[in-house]
């Protein structure tokens, strides 16, 4: 374990991306195989692409974690088989995401304090997140 953060519940959105030339914009990380979150095999943005649709949309952070893309839940999937949903998800991709809300108690981590005051605290402990290629030499990334 490479950091803690202090967290206060949750909240779950629905976000629509239209893919663009860089793909959707962001990069994942989390799975079976690669848990980010400790206990946890959910799929987390690691990543959000400066330009890319989640940038531009705006509404999607690094930190949350994706519930479903296009109805396909992500629960107890391997690293590579969430890479492959996004991959194939199409042009127009319904993202369901579960947001976090809350600061960090070791500096690493995600910020958010906007509705911290609204909800209830929480521990979540997290792994040190690593780089990823997802998109290789292709135009298909996400």
């Amino acid at each position: 374990m490479n950091g803690s953060a202090t967290y206060t519940a949750s909240s779950v959105l629905d976000i629509k991306l239209k893919r663009g030339p860089q793909g959707l914009g962001f990069n994942i990380v989390g799975g079976l195989d690669q848990q980010y979150v400790l206990n946890d095999s959910g799929i987390y943005v690691a990543k959000i692409k400066e330009n890319g649709a989640a940038a531009l949309d705006g509404r999607l952070q690094e930190g949350d974690k994706i519930l479903s893309i296009n109805g396909h839940k992500l629960e107890n999937l391997s690293h590579s088989a969430a890479v492959e949903l996004f991959r194939s998800a199409g042009e127009d991709v319904q993202l369901r995401v579960q947001q976090r809300v809350g600061r960090t108690t070791t500096g690493q981590g995600w910020v958010t304090e906007s509705r911290a005051s609204q909800m209830t605290e929480m521990s979540w402990y997290c792994v040190k997140p690593f780089s990823l290629v997802l998109n290789g030499n292709s135009k298909q990334g996400f």
